[in-house]
């Protein structure tokens, strides 16, 4: 990549018409990534420090799941308020392909995850008598490597085949970089770029999404075989990861339809599309996990007793000082 690309400036027109809006704008996002970013990390401790929950493969993948949530807010929200305060201060092209290469990683691994999560179930219900043998520790902790290691070098070599390309422009009406924003600012389109896109988004996210419904399909076939108890149960043990899978898959679609879009878009729509993808899914599934799921909220509880009685020793011991 020569020097003049290298350093090409890219400005994100959007932060030029919030107008009065800049501030409401700036206090919502850093009020839902705070709060995102406390949920997950309360979940994450709460699975971590409890020994029966973290040896169990659900959990491991719910644990993940938090914090690539935790990663894919965390790559929005510090650059759109840094934006907001600087009122659209230009980033350098290196800056703007950093965050293409971890949004893909964001998108990736949230589908990916869930399709591991969709595979636990389908053992868990179709095979239960394997499960212990099939979903070890060590072989999920073995799928999660591998599934980061693929994903950073496509990743990588996305961002590398888009560092070739001359540049024509440098303005952007998005809130943060991606992949497509910058192959839509150089004089012509390549088809390597284009049919590389698409084997990514066929291979991280349209093989997920089968991968689930595939496993789906199978459970329900087998759960409406089963007494009424076991349907319950069934159905309150995949609800979560349903619900979840939903959630993102509707703000993904969008997120697409967005990035096709984007020029053509109402400001509004703009921000809301990817607050949507960036920001709801990792507040909402810590949350959906957290009421969901009975072995969570009884974590939960006796964390809450055991901080309760550590309160109660403390305010004890104090008075008992006070008292000689």
């Amino acid at each position: 990549m020569n020097d003049s690309v290298n350093w090409e400036q890219i400005n994100f027109t959007i932060y030029g018409s919030l107008g009065i809006f800049n501030t409401t704008l700036l206090l919502c996002i850093f009020f839902l990534y705070i709060v995102s970013l406390c949920i997950n990390l309360f979940l994450v401790l709460v699975i971590c420090t409890e020994a029966r929950l973290y040896s169990r493969p659900m959990y491991m993948l719910l644990v993940n799941l938090c914090l690539s949530g935790v990663v894919g807010s965390s790559l929005m929200c510090p650059n759109i308020i840094h934006h907001l305060l600087h009122h659209g201060q230009p980033v350098f092209l290196q800056g703007c392909l950093t965050q293409a290469f971890f949004t893909n990683i964001y998108s990736g691994s949230i589908f990916c995850n869930l399709a591991l999560m969709a595979y636990d179930r389908y053992v868990s219900i179709c095979k239960p008598l394997l499960y212990h043998s099939i979903m070890t520790p060590g072989r999920v902790g073995l799928m999660l490597l591998v599934v980061y290691v693929v994903l950073s070098c496509s990743s990588g070599v996305q961002v590398n085949l888009i560092t070739r390309l001359q540049l024509c422009g440098n303005k952007v009406n998005k809130l943060i970089c991606d992949s497509l924003v910058v192959s839509n600012l150089s004089c012509r389109r390549t088809t390597v770029i284009s049919v590389y896109g698409l084997c990514c988004a066929v291979g991280f996210i349209m093989l997920p999404c089968g991968l689930v419904i595939l496993s789906y399909v199978h459970i329900f076939s087998v759960v409406l075989k089963k007494s009424r108890h076991s349907q319950s149960r069934a159905l309150q043990t995949c609800t979560p990861h349903l619900v979840t899978f939903v959630n993102f898959s509707v703000a993904s679609f969008f997120g697409v339809i967005y990035n096709r879009l984007s020029s053509d878009l109402p400001i509004v729509v703009n921000i809301v599309v990817s607050i949507n993808f960036f920001v709801i899914p990792p507040l909402l599934h810590p949350i959906i996990y957290g009421i969901k799921m009975k072995a969570i909220r009884q974590s939960m509880k006796q964390m809450k007793n055991l901080l309760y009685k550590r309160k109660q020793r403390q305010t004890h011991w104090s008075s008992c000082i006070r008292f000689r």
